[in-house]
Parts: structure tokens; sequence; C-alpha cells
């Protein structure tokens, strides 16, 4: 298989003259070619295909000889996409409506008759024009979605954890991250390294979870020649590795109980002895340290020890579920696909309606990690330039993303408002109204339109 060339951008031609349309087609050889003949069918290609650039034909049908449904079909382009260049083409004897197309937003205008070369070389100059505004949105989006460095996100929910992150980097205190495997508590530890004044200093991460429980002592704490069989030369562990930076512990949850009583001398005194040796050897160190795991009941289960969760929590920062970030997914898609494209030298044009779709239903049980590599698969596989939901193994049951339907939306959130209030409330209509700040004949409207009535009383 042969590696992948370079594809072209898309260029919709909108025309109802289908001789025209015809001579147009061959006359664009740097560009793939979609075409249309009316509005409607110019809205489903544009969907379809993302065109950078339009050419529009303001004389559409029902008002051929005219140039209301032109300007109409122009208007709803630009409202659909505001990125696409728009070039309108007119009669020989219509510039005010070509002037009027542009003052509306259109990119540029082209009388007939139709010089190919002509109309070419505007083509090409608004792609190019597309193509650097694109690259000014990248990276413009680029600093605005990624609060912390290496972390993607924009959801009020995550953007309460980087705030958290910017308070306590500055100082030493040692920290605990909890969040489920794949949420990206490495790169949040990463974040407290970089924002600290230790930063120069080196970032140790072990994880406590992928390491024999036999040899995990003397990774961590290092060993003196001749302490143990195999033991051949001094060896320095993680910790003194880390000395003037952050030391990781991931999965401390997975700490045995020996080495606990050790981590908590060392947290205590911050100094340490290696296996075999007789002499203490301070450490500077910063200490971060994660679990999936939930802490209180391995305590309570006597496989953890309480002084020393006290010890590791002085501060304690909960990194959300993917699924529990509002609109992160979708942000972190687009940005993994122009990651992995840009790596396999493909240009893709972002995800077919499915896969958004499939994106937004999906739990992400695998946080970001799955999402890497669902994303990291289908760039790979994909034999369009678009990503669907197939290309992503997953499925796009049911309607359009929520994100999409802005009455759904609302709808949802309404729904939920009342049924939490009524639940606070233990169903009182006056006391729900009261605290909805709607009238008792509104809630009566709400309840019977979320069918909810019978989780009232009077």
């Amino acid at each position: 298989m042969t590696g992948s060339t370079q594809q072209k951008p898309v260029l919709l031609l909108v025309e109802d003259d289908p001789g025209l349309l015809s001579q147009l087609r061959w006359c664009f050889d740097d560009f793939e070619i979609l075409t249309a003949q009316n509005r409607d069918e110019a809205i489903a290609q544009l969907r379809r295909g993302e065109p950078s650039v339009v050419t529009l034909d303001l004389g559409l049908p029902p008002d051929p000889g005219g140039a209301t449904e032109g300007l109409a079909t122009l208007e709803q382009i630009l409202s659909l996409a505001p990125e696409t260049k728009v070039i309108v083409v007119t009669g020989n004897n219509d510039r005010d409506n070509a002037v009027r197309a542009v003052a509306l937003g259109a990119y540029d205008f082209y009388q007939k008759p139709v010089d190919a070369d002509i109309l070419n070389l505007i083509v090409k100059r608004a792609h190019r024009l597309f193509e650097l505004e694109a690259e000014n949105r990248r990276l413009s989006a680029r600093q605005t979605t990624e609060p912390l460095p290496g972390l993607v996100a924009a959801s009020p929910e995550m953007l309460k954890v980087c705030r958290t992150v910017e308070k306590v980097a500055p100082t030493d205190a040692t920290t605990l991250l909890l969040g489920d495997s794949g949420t990206g508590k490495e790169v949040v530890a990463q974040a407290l390294h970089g924002l600290s004044r230790r930063k120069q200093g080196p970032f140790v991460a072990i994880n406590c979870a992928a390491i024999p429980e036999n040899l995990l002592e003397s990774e961590l704490f290092g060993y003196e020649k001749g302490a143990f069989t195999g033991a051949v030369k001094q060896t320095r562990g993680k910790i003194e590795y880390a000395d003037g930076g952050t030391l990781f512990l991931d999965e401390v949850g997975d700490l045995p109980m020996p080495l606990q009583a050790k981590l908590l001398r060392f947290l205590q005194e911050r100094v340490i002895e290696r296996i075999g040796g007789r002499g203490e050897i301070p450490v500077d160190v910063r200490v971060v340290c994660a679990t999936h795991q939930d802490l209180s009941t391995l305590i309570d289960e006597d496989r953890f020890r309480e002084d020393l969760f006290y010890r590791i929590s002085e501060i304690t920062i909960h990194i959300p579920a993917l699924k529990d970030r509002t609109g992160d997914a979708h942000l972190l898609a687009r940005v993994l696909l122009e990651r992995f494209a840009g790596k396999q030298g493909r240009t893709m044009r972002g995800f077919s309606q499915d896969a958004q779709s499939a994106i937004e239903r999906h739990d992400w049980p695998g946080n970001v990690r799955e999402l890497e590599n669902r994303i990291k698969r289908a760039v790979i596989m994909a034999e369009g330039n678009q990503v669907t939901a197939e290309d992503l193994e997953l499925s796009a049951d049911g309607e359009d993303p929520l994100m999409l339907n802005l009455r759904r939306v609302r709808d949802e959130a309404e729904g939920k408002a009342v049924r939490r209030t009524l639940q606070m409330v233990g169903g009182n209509i006056s006391r729900a109204a009261e605290l909805l700040g709607v009238s008792r004949p509104t809630l009566y409207d709400l309840l019977k339109k979320h069918d909810l009535g019978r989780q009232t009383e009077e």
C-alpha cells in the first residue's frame, strides 16, 4: 500500500444551467468538485462536503431571472459555514445585486460570461485566504483550548480543575489527584510541576501498580552494593532522582502496606535510607500522588494507611471523567484528529454527522485514552476524508447530537431542573413553583410537558 496523497480542497459550484455547470466542472483541476442546481442541493452539498469555496449563481430557481433565491442561498450558506468563501456569479447587467451580495458577506463577485481562467484565479485566491484564516483559527484555538500545558479542555468542569492547579502549583503541598483511568492525571501532575518553582528540576514518575512488589522498594528507595543477590553496584532510587523536582506516584492505592509505612516516614522526615544502607539521605522533592481507587474504602478494608492518606492529600484534586466534561469530547476529538492526521500525512475534513452523534452519545469508559486510541485508528483506517462512526467503531444510533439541537438542549435542562426541584421538595407543587420562580399554572404545564405529574402532591 502506497502512502496517502495530499487530498484536494473542495469547491462547490451552484449553477442552474446544466450546460455551463458541465463546462465549469473541468475548469478546476486543483479542486474536488461538487455541484448543485438549486438551494436545497447546495445546502445538502455544503453539509456533506464542507467546501472551502463556493461559486454561486444568483439566478437560481424559482427566480432564475432575479436574485432573491440566490441571495437567500448566500445568507443560508454563510449562516451554516461562515468561514466558507462564496463567489457570486451574476448576469452582465446585475452589478447592484453583486454589490449587495458582497455587503451580505460574499467574498467576491464575477459577472457572466464566464472566463474560466479568471474565475479559476479568483477561486484559488479565495481558497488561499480560507487556508490562512483556518490556520490562524487553529493557532488561536490552541492557545484557548490548552488552559494548562498539554491539557486540552474548555469545559467548566476542567477549567475549575485548571484554576486549582494554578493556585496549588507554586506551593510544595503534597497533592493527591483522584480520577478514573485515562482521565489525564499524569498530564495534570506535569502541569503542577511545570508551573512550580521546581520546573527546572526533574519530573520523575513511577507507576506503583506496574512494578512487582518485590522490586518496588528498590525502585523507589535504591540500594547499596551487596544489599541483596544481584546488587552489584550502588543504585539510586526514583525518590533520589527526583531531588530538586517533582516525584509523581501514580496508582498510589496499589502501594503494598510495608512500603506505605516507609513512604510515610519519608514524607514526615524528608530523608530516605537505601536498601542495605545505614545513612540517612535528605531529599528535597515535591510529591504528587494519583489513584483511580476509592482510598476511603481501602482504609476501611485495612489496605491503605489512614495516616498516609492525610499526608498525601494536603490538597486533593478530583479530575472528572470525560463523559462529565461538557463538550470536551468533541473538542479533544478535533484536536486529536488534527494531530494524528498530520503525523500520517493525511488531510482530514473533520467528522461526519454520524461520527459527531456517536462521540456525543458514547460514555467513554476509557476516558481520554480511549478517545485517543479510537481517533488514531480512525485516521489510519478511514477511506474518505471525513471520519465516520464506523471508522471510530462506534454506534451512531438515534438523532443528531444534543449540542446541535438547541431546542432539545433547553428541553432537557428544563426537565432536569423541574425533576430535581420536585425531588428536593418532596413533590410539593407550591414550594417547587416558588423555587423555580414560576407560577403554579406554568409549573403544571411543565409537568405535563415532561410527563412528571406522578411525582407531585398538592
